[in-house]
């Protein structure tokens, strides 16, 4: 079979995928006496599309479940998109707006109706480009968050957690986001590592009835009018004369209570704080404590309202307001003081808006209790987090944890299933169905002539982690009516054949910033939905920097396109590009160099595959330097192979690669074919043959899960197969014991030999000349090899040859004997050269050094600095000296 002299992925990458598609290698299904390994798949946003994180993300679950189904195990990845509410919402509300449509003009349905046709053009898009990667998900499981009878379950856990005591419906200081129009989660809610550049204001406050002032420092200027106390530390005693007493806020004068509060630092700012009970967590909570009235200011699109009490105000936008009352308060002798700094401002994930802290009737989750469990998994290693320095992250977030917020006031996602039939606080009953509804309500009113008419739904749906948090479970169906028990709220796992096969999966690939949005909620639904864990291991990748280490951003024109890539590299030498530098939980520094070494990994393995498919062959007996390699490589494998495996079992990803790499590259490659390569246009031994096709299947084995399309194609190149024998469902190598003798003896083999390249190169000899090996060390063994690898022949012998080149390998003395194509007067004088410049070199540092004043001066490690370029220096002069005389 004639095979192209380069290696082009484009003719075989499709060609492979369709293969294992057609004959479902992918698709996993329960099976008695077998073990089952699963993963399911961080589900991407239905409106995203391949970037380089989902690139290294998918490429690292792709290789552990390949490795699976290669060991016999029904490797079972599940994929599947996630609805995610308020990415989809902003992306059809801009669809509308270009045709002219305003989100505001429809009905909820229609709304709905629009979303759904968006969902089926552009929702699969990413799943189609992860197969261009080469991830081999079972595609027939693929899930959606708004599927029927996922949408389904999320309601079901609503409900129940509802039913159970909790889920409340509340009045809270929560973050909202201006620009979506929506409440958001204190997890969604990012700061700036570096901070960002603000202005502290002080203000002057007149105390009522009183020529006296007090100076407020605020950032938010425009919050003034929103004021409804003065708080001061009880035991401060500038201020405590004054509590009791009223201040008036500027402008609007009114009066407002100066209260002493501990929460006050003495030492921090003015000594007064304003507090905004509407606008600000903390003064909320100040407020409580001291019945402050609370004056809401801020309308929910982040423009100022009528409760701000100034005309000119009302209906602009907060930060512009900032500016007018800037302005104001200098002119009218107010400000006192400006201060530029640098602090955290929270921003919406989402729209990168300010985000608004604000009062508002939400819907809550009550952590603490339900929490207990997942806590006390990762911290017992019941649930293992790579790397474990993840674990006192994870410990902070969840004795810290807060209830947290899961309404949403957005109409893409899952209605909140609560029906309101009256307007008191409580006139609402919390229902999986509008008829179970009305019956609940009729109930609870004591009015049976309610009907579904007197019934009004919420209008928000839930967060979208809060139907994610169940996406190890829904898609194996296990809220359907036949395995949930609405009296426990627990499903009865034994009772669902996929469940009990599948749950808990195996392996979580998922990014850090995710460990409590969507890790930690998860881990919470599995124990109180199954009381078990979700998954055995965290594996935590690192953020996909470029090699400045800036984040990659479309703003910034730092991120390639990952389909481009694959083209330019094919998804073999992206896959291993990715991997070459990305440790656990570390952030990896792409640079495309890495996707042209990947794909120099490749065209490697395929020239290795056209030497050996190239050979011919003879029945000859087969020479005994070939056995010894032979040998040597499969006792290499088996070393190599529990490296392999201890990589793997502590997710060391990269190291994994490397160690094949290495094994292919080096090993294979550079030492074995050239040490088993027959003389040119002469056959090669028909054992020796068979035995490194064999040797390089092996090696395309433990390959294939980095490298899935070039090593199906070489598989199948070495023979005609059946379906049942295609690499992606061959069986895995099993690692065996290995010989240290072997491989050291190998090892001095190897030395002796690069030793003697690097005369050769050294020297300008020409690898086709044979040169005398001169040493008094005893290498019979490995001698014949060594005549055949570096070219030579060996003589045992104690006597130092004359005008020879040395070398030496463990205080073992190597000489080649100068030839007549050496040049041996230059060769000294090169010596010479050298020597008289390092000579002069540590002369200039023994002077340095000879200072007392440079001595005991100059920091202690520069001293240090030039004591080594000395010890250098003399060793160097010592090397010279002693190569001078070998030429004698």
């Amino acid at each position: 079979m004639s095979i192209s002299s380069q290696y082009d992925p484009s003719t075989v990458e499709d060609k492979w995928y369709q293969y294992w598609l057609d004959n479902k290698y992918f698709h996993a299904t329960p099976k008695s006496g077998k073990e089952a390994y699963t993963i399911v798949i961080p589900p991407p946003n239905v409106t995203g599309v391949l970037h380089m994180g989902h690139m290294l993300n998918n490429t690292i679950q792709d290789v552990l479940i390949r490795k699976a189904r290669m060991e016999g195990k029904e490797a079972c990845w599940l994929p599947g998109t996630d609805h995610a509410s308020i990415a989809t919402e902003a992306k059809v509300v801009k669809m509308l707006r270009e045709k002219g449509i305003k989100k505001s003009d429809l009905s909820r349905e229609e709304f709905m109706k629009y979303s759904w046709e968006w969902k089926e053009k552009y929702g699969g898009i990413i799943l189609e480009q992860l197969k261009k990667l080469g991830a081999s998900c079972d595609w027939d499981r693929t899930s959606f968050t708004m599927d029927p009878a996922y949408h389904d379950a999320v309601i079901r856990t609503f409900v129940d957690l509802y039913n159970k005591g909790y889920i409340y419906r509340g009045l809270r200081m929560i973050n909202w986001d201006c620009e979506a129009q929506t409440t958001i989660s204190n997890e969604e809610v990012i700061y700036n590592e570096d901070g960002e550049k603000s202005i502290l204001y002080s203000v002057k406050y007149q105390v009522k009835d009183s020529d006296e002032f007090v100076t407020i420092a605020t950032q938010r200027p425009e919050t003034i009018m929103g004021d409804t106390g003065i708080a001061v530390n009880p035991k401060d005693d500038r201020f405590k004369h004054l509590i009791g007493k009223k201040a008036l806020v500027p402008f609007i004068n009114r009066e407002i209570p100066i209260i002493g509060d501990d929460y006050v630092e003495l030492d921090f700012g003015t000594g007064c704080l304003k507090v905004t009970p509407a606008h600000d967590q903390n003064d909320y909570e100040i407020g409580l404590r001291h019945n402050l009235e609370v004056v809401d200011t801020i309308n929910l699109d982040g423009t100022l309202n009528e409760k701000c009490e100034i005309d000119k105000f009302v209906g602009q936008d907060r930060f512009k307001v900032r500016e007018m009352i800037i302005k104001d308060l200098r002119e009218g002798g107010l400000l006192v003081g400006e201060e530029e700094f640098v602090t955290k401002i929270g921003r919406s994930e989402r729209t990168n808006t300010v985000v608004e802290p604000k009062l508002s009737l939400q819907w809550f989750i009550k952590m603490k209790e339900i929490s207990r469990k997942a806590h006390k998994a990762v911290m017992d290693d019941e649930i293992k987090l790579y790397p474990s320095k993840f674990k006192n992250t994870y410990n902070h977030w969840m004795e810290n944890v807060r209830d947290w917020c899961i309404s949403r006031q957005l109409w893409w996602g899952q209605r909140i299933p609560a029906y309101y039939y009256g307007d008191g606080e409580e006139d609402f009953v919390v229902a999986e169905s509008i008829e179970e509804a009305v019956a609940l309500a009729k109930e609870k009113s004591e009015n049976e002539s309610l009907t579904e008419k007197d019934l009004t739904q919420d209008p928000d749906v839930l967060d979208t982690w809060a139907s994610s948090n169940i996406w190890p479970i829904a898609p194996f169906d296990g809220f359907n009516d036949k395995y949930f028990d609405k009296e426990s709220g627990k499903i009865d796992k034994s009772s669902n054949p996929e469940l009990d096969f599948f749950y808990p999966s195996d392996t979580l690939v998922t990014a850090p910033e995710i460990l409590f949005f969507w890790v930690a909620r998860m881990i919470i639904a599995g124990y109180e939905y199954l009381d078990e864990k979700p998954f055995q291991n965290v594996y935590l990748t690192g953020i996909v920097r470029d090699k400045l280490r800036r984040k990659m951003s479309k703003s910034l024109g730092n991120s390639p396109d990952p389909l481009e890539l694959i083209k330019q590299y094919g998804a073999d030498g992206i896959r291993t590009g990715m991997l070459f530098s990305s440790p656990a939980g570390n952030d990896l520094l792409f640079d495309e160099k890495l996707c042209e070494q990947g794909r120099n990994f490749s065209n490697k393995i395929w020239n290795a595959f056209r030497l050996v498919n190239g050979w011919e062959t003879s029945n000859d007996a087969q020479p005994a330097i070939n056995k010894q390699a032979v040998e040597w490589f499969e006792n290499r494998f088996n070393k190599a192979l529990n490296e392999l495996e201890d990589h793997f079992s502590k997710f060391r990803m990269s190291d994994a690669l490397m160690t094949v790499y290495k094994l292919v590259w080096n090993d294979f490659c550079s030492w074995y074919l050239e040490w088993v390569k027959p003389p040119y246009q002469k056959p090669i031994d028909q054992t020796t043959n068979e035995q490194t096709v064999q040797l390089f299947e092996q090696v395309l084995r433990v390959l294939h899960p980095f490298m899935p399309f070039i090593t199906e194609e070489l598989w199948h190149q070495f023979a005609d197969r059946d379906d049942s024998e295609a690499l992606v469902v061959t069986s895995w190598p099993q690692a065996k014991s290995f010989s240290d003798d072997i491989l050291k003896e190998a090892d001095l083999l190897f030395e002796i030999t690069s030793g003697v390249r690097n005369i050769r190169n050294s020297k300008g000899i020409s690898p086709k000349e044979n040169l005398e090996l001169v040493t008094a060390s005893d290498i019979n063994n490995i001698s014949t090899s060594l005549e055949k690898l570096a070219n030579v022949s060996y003589r045992n012998s104690g006597d130092k040859p004359e005008n020879s080149f040395s070398f030496v390998i463990s205080a073992d003395e190597f000489f080649i004997p100068a030839t007549e194509n050496v040049d041996m007067e230059s060769e000294k004088k090169k010596l010479e050269e050298e020597l008289n410049y390092t000579k002069g070199f540590l002369q200039s540092v023994t002077k340095k050094l000879a200072n007392e004043r440079f001595v005991n001066g100059a920091p202690e490690q520069v001293v240090a600095n030039e004591r080594k370029k000395l010890a250098d220096a003399e060793a160097k002069i010592k090397t010279l000296k002693e190569s001078l005389e070998k030429l004698v």
